[in-house]
């Protein structure tokens, strides 16, 4: 069969139009959020032969980040495996990833991905696949370094620069992340990472306002993504709604864009749970939107995929009377800390167990409980994945807990170090006043209330 070469010039072996089409589809669907990435399953089912093909289906499957995963997996990385002997070295260094991905050997997995990078810079999914994995365990460098990786080589590709703006913001390289996110969108004005990545310049920066206007202009280019990266887009911009006090504006978008896309998929689900919980500290009222996402997420069962994930799925079954659910997880994380077997063991022990416990101390309203065993987790909370936005969850757990337990003075601290990136926030503000009130500090309580006056054009 003649050689073919994919959608970035990269040699194919063993593939048919066909299969070819649903390999260029796996590329660009997966770099680009595209719902054609699924194509791939149809064209691996359809050319068994095709090694790359069927390595990519198996990687698919992976991403579900669930229980399930492997199994789906299975049988294309077998097939994958089976080809894998007329394959090119880099199909074949894809398919060892596919099977690295499916035995949870994440370390040996993102060091193959660098290298491949470093040998073929313009493998956009090893360089995706990377960096996925050096930010589910909070390797930021090393997100950053894989990306590095695909330059020159990749300079013409625009989710290249928008994967490389994001680890440079990971790596709070904001003037460097925002370089590297306006080149991803001048080859590519519709590019969504690019998007995601000012997102979170804008909100590290404090720019509030800068960040609505921003989201606003590109936010109908999302409309046609898969349902992680349109809602989690917009769970940024929902997140500067809550900060203007913009109440209706933000139920709007959990109801249009955040909520009901996929409610079967992890990320859609903790990006409800975590935005729901920031309406509720907010004092937003939510009405009965708990309801459905709790339903959903208690259908996970023993689910210790990601602890990140997890942890958040954790607070969503704290906030039902039912608690059986909830011992479930619990029971599934205390196993999980357990296994010294796992490459993720410390992060499990040593942070998800004590962030957990103090998560299920919230739910029972254990204030003191919940912000000394939180208080301890935060540190090193990176080390469970998920970006600085998204961890931001956990401190405003651990917030509640000291404002609920009455200690306004460590709460004066926290709240002080979080307007330095929300210096006009509404609910902050809000809360900064009540604090000032109960520290006896009256001149800045008053100072607090006038700034959040002028946020809400109250």
């Amino acid at each position: 069969m003649p050689e073919m070469t994919d959608l970035y010039g990269l040699p194919v072996s063993g593939a048919d139009a066909a299969a070819l089409q649903g390999i260029d589809d796996f590329v660009h669907g997966f770099i680009s959020f595209q719902t054609k990435a699924a194509n791939v399953l149809a064209a691996a089912e359809a050319a068994p032969s095709c090694a790359l093909v069927n390595a990519y289906a198996a990687i698919l499957y992976m991403l579900l980040e669930a229980p399930v995963a492997p199994q789906l997996a299975a049988p294309f990385l077998k097939a994958a495996e089976a080809a894998a002997q007329n394959a090119t070295p880099r199909e074949q260094a894809t398919v060892n990833a596919a099977r690295l991905f499916h035995d949870g050997k994440v370390p040996e997995l993102i060091a193959l991905c660098e290298e491949t990078i470093r040998r073929y810079p313009r493998d956009m999914v090893m360089l995706k696949l990377g960096q996925y994995h050096t930010f589910n365990i909070g390797d930021f460098p090393a997100m950053l370094r894989i990306a590095t990786r695909a330059f020159p080589g990749a300079d013409d590709i625009a989710y290249a620069h928008g994967m490389l703006a994001f680890g440079y913001e990971e790596c709070h390289l904001l003037d460097q992340a925002e370089a590297a996110a306006r080149r991803a969108m001048e080859l590519r004005p519709d590019e969504p990472w690019a998007h995601h990545a000012l997102a979170h310049i804008y909100l590290t920066r404090g720019d509030v306002a800068g960040g609505t206007v921003f989201l606003e202009s590109v936010a109908d280019t999302w409309r046609d993504l898969n349902s992680f990266m349109r809602s989690h887009n917009w769970w940024h911009l929902a997140l500067f709604y809550i900060s203007q006090g913009r109440h209706a504006d933000v139920l709007r978008a959990y109801d249009e864009n955040i909520w009901g896309l996929s409610k079967d998929y992890s990320q859609d689900q903790v990006s409800a749970v975590s935005l729901l919980a920031r309406l509720d500290f907010a004092g937003v009222d939510v009405g009965d939107r708990w309801a459905d996402v709790v339903d959903h997420v208690a259908q996970r069962g023993a689910d210790t995929v990601s602890p990140f994930l997890t942890l958040q799925y954790l607070y969503a079954l704290g906030r039902t009377d039912d608690r059986r659910a909830l011992g479930v997880m619990m029971d599934a994380i205390e196993a999980r800390a357990a296994d010294a077997t796992k490459h993720d063991h410390r992060a499990w022990a040593e942070v998800a167990l004590p962030a957990a416990r103090g998560i299920v101390a919230h739910a029972n309203r254990n204030w003191s409980e919940a912000a000394r065993l939180m208080g301890a987790a935060l540190p090193r909370l990176a080390e469970c994945g998920g970006s600085h936005a998204q961890r931001d969850l956990f401190d405003q757990i651990h917030l509640d807990a000291l404002m609920e337990n009455g200690d306004v003075a460590r709460a004066q601290q926290v709240l002080e170090m979080r307007r330095t990136y929300d210096p006009d926030g509404v609910p902050l503000n809000r809360m900064l006043a009540e604090v000032y009130t109960r520290n006896g500090l009256p001149e800045l309580a008053a100072q607090a209330r006038a700034r959040t006056a002028a946020a809400s054009g109250a």
